[in-house]
């Protein structure tokens, strides 16, 4: 043990992630989750015999290399049972009955973009160029971005000549790749990028940072991939959990954490408080948030840094989402139904607001609902302040009949088939995950907060860390887990003699 406490404040998959090395390493770790079961927003519920993920629906990184089988081994724990997503994705513009397919293969992959949108291989090639080289920088993990000389020194550490080559395209986006490859006029593949990049980045293709998309857009083709867990995405979190308390960790549900103490710019502790409104303070030498950066200043409250407290206040409003989780018939499932789909109703509105729906699919035998039924969860981006100034009853109400009857032109939904329907929306999520109104997804990734220049694991206070998808947003449980490898080995380096 080295004797050193570490209080992680969320069981989000990077919450845990990071408990777990932690614990591994010989730390004394006390984690604290508020919600009933760990997981955050890669959790389930259950209905009916239905078993209902979350937020998160698919898993990056289970590949030999991946960011989970590179901390899974560390772990010395089995990897979950799951099958790669092939197709990852079906992409249904407006008014047209076949889709554009996302397939996992990349020759079938490369095939379906030049049928679907002609002349636009150069502008595929220059991403996937970027995505070669930001690949492997990734890889040798450099600490992005870097806010101490060790920090500066992993960077370093991990540049090689063909990371040069991304430089030049540090400053663009992707709208100014189309403009440069001139298809910006290419209504259908900008439309499809914009919808591709909304689950990613947060933002459409005139924002989002071009080096952050070239990964976002290539993860899903081998070898890398997309994944379906088999039972549900709790499979992730239960295996860590496990491993987690095996190495003597402490997990504590059911309980808050209502305050982060300083002293001289530095962490002393936190208030915990429990079900029965007992409240007392914990001592730490490290504290490791896996909670929204908005959520860390409230919790900070007086002792946030001035500077930091305003970068965070000019950020733009970030999206929470409306879902609707159904348990239906089999019957109600089209034949050769892709695992996840994605669907744009109107040219003429926003990728959210129900226009847009991305729909996740139980295959037959994977422990999400009984023989002969299934699953269907379908999101939408949604602007969260309606969500607390509106009829919260009628807006819930008028959200679920638009989803289910833009569902219904593709499924085949009625009284008979559907046995179960529930939604979330902001208000849920900030009930049960406790973000900050509910939002998800983490920061847009616009220019001036991705990579180099996003919020960094390392805070302006000493010894509090900050995980989850407020540093690394867009690639889901893969993203919040590398968030919280960094912080790991930040942790180490402070504490060493």
């Amino acid at each position: 043990m080295t004797g050193k406490r570490v209080v992680v404040i969320g069981a989000g998959i990077g919450g845990l992630t990071a408990g777990a090395l932690l614990a591994h390493r010989g730390y004394s770790v006390l984690m604290v989750e508020q919600a009933l079961v760990p997981g955050g927003c890669a959790s389930t519920f259950k209905r009916q015999g239905f078993t209902f993920d979350v937020g998160a629906t698919q898993v990056a990184g289970l590949e030999p290399g991946g960011i989970h089988h590179r901390i899974f081994a560390e772990l010395e724990i089995d990897l979950p049972a799951a099958t790669d997503c092939d197709p990852a994705c079906a992409v249904y513009l407006p008014g047209e009955a076949q889709p554009i397919i996302v397939w996992r293969d990349s020759e079938k992959w490369q095939a379906e973009r030049s049928r679907q949108f002609p002349g636009s291989e150069p502008f595929w090639q220059l991403l996937a160029g970027l995505f070669r080289h930001s690949w492997a920088f990734q890889g040798r993990d450099p600490v992005l971005p870097p806010r101490s000389a060790w920090d500066l020194l992993q960077l370093v550490k991990a540049v090689r000549l063909d990371t040069l080559l991304t430089l030049p395209y540090t400053f663009s986006t992707v709208g100014d790749a189309l403009r440069g490859f001139r298809l910006e006029g290419d209504r259908r593949l900008k439309t499809f990028l914009d919808m591709q990049l909304k689950l990613y980045s947060q933002v459409d293709t005139d924002e989002t940072a071009l080096l952050y998309a070239a990964t976002a857009l290539a993860v899903s083709q081998a070898p890398h991939g997309l994944f379906h867990l088999q039972g549900s995405m709790q499979a992730l979190s239960d295996r860590l959990v496990a491993a987690f308390e095996r190495d003597r960790g402490k997990l504590l549900l059911r309980h808050t954490v209502k305050q982060i103490h300083t002293q001289n710019d530095r962490v002393t502790g936190v208030t915990i408080c429990n079900q029965k409104g007992e409240m007392w303070t914990e001592p730490a030498d490290h504290v490791v948030a896996n909670v929204t950066v908005q959520n860390l200043m409230q919790l900070l409250d007086d002792d946030a840094p001035k500077g930091y407290q305003q970068r965070v206040e000019k950020l733009p409003p970030s999206s929470g989402a409306f879902v609707i989780y159904l348990g239906v018939d089999q019957s109600a499932i089209p034949a050769n139904c892709p695992p996840h789909l994605q669907f744009l109703y109107d040219y003429n509105g926003a990728i959210a607001e129900n226009n847009s729906l991305f729909v996740s699919v139980s295959k037959p035998g994977d422990g999400r609902a009984p023989a002969g039924k299934a699953t269907i969860i379908a999101s939408s981006f949604t602007e969260t302040k309606q969500w607390w100034d509106a009829d919260y009853d009628s807006l819930k109400q008028r959200y679920m009949d638009e989803a289910i009857a833009r569902l219904s032109q593709f499924f085949t939904l009625n009284d008979q088939t559907i046995h179960v329907m529930e939604a979330g929306t902001p208000r849920t999520f900030a009930k049960y995950t406790a973000r900050d109104r509910g939002i998800v997804g983490g920061i847009g990734q616009r220019i001036p907060t991705f990579g180099p220049f996003g919020f960094a694991n390392r805070t302006p206070i000493q010894s509090l860390w900050l995980v989850g998808d407020s540093t690394h947003p867009g690639e889901g449980t893969a993203g919040v887990s590398y968030s919280a490898l960094t912080v790991v080995r930040q942790i180490e380096n402070c504490d060493r003699p």
